[in-house]
């Protein structure tokens, strides 16, 4: 049986002041979700978090729950360190990516 890939990513708004942390097996599309602000998540609507600064693919969904589920104990700091580890420049890395 074969696994599909899953992705644990980070969203911030313009001003890379508020995080969140999220999983999906659907990247592009939960992306272009809180873009669009059709996500389900007040949270993400509230704060205009609409850019991707982090992505870490693992092999399956159940991977990416544990992971999404250590990162988010994380205080900021550390968050921050691991984003700037693989974008330092807070870049957004969906600015090119197409519906």
């Amino acid at each position: 049986m074969q696994t599909a890939l899953a992705a644990v990513y980070i969203m911030t708004n313009r001003n890379n002041t508020v995080l969140y942390t999220g999983v999906t097996s659907d990247l592009r599309t939960r992306v272009f979700e809180h873009k669009l602000r059709q996500d389900r998540s007040a949270f993400t609507t509230r704060y205009n978090l609409d850019k991707l600064v982090y992505i870490e693919t693992t092999p399956n969904i159940a991977a990416a729950i544990t992971r999404e589920k250590q990162i988010k104990g994380w205080v900021r700091k550390r968050k921050v360190a691991l984003i700037e580890a693989a974008n330092p420049q807070w870049k957004d890395l969906s600015a090119d990516w197409r519906l």
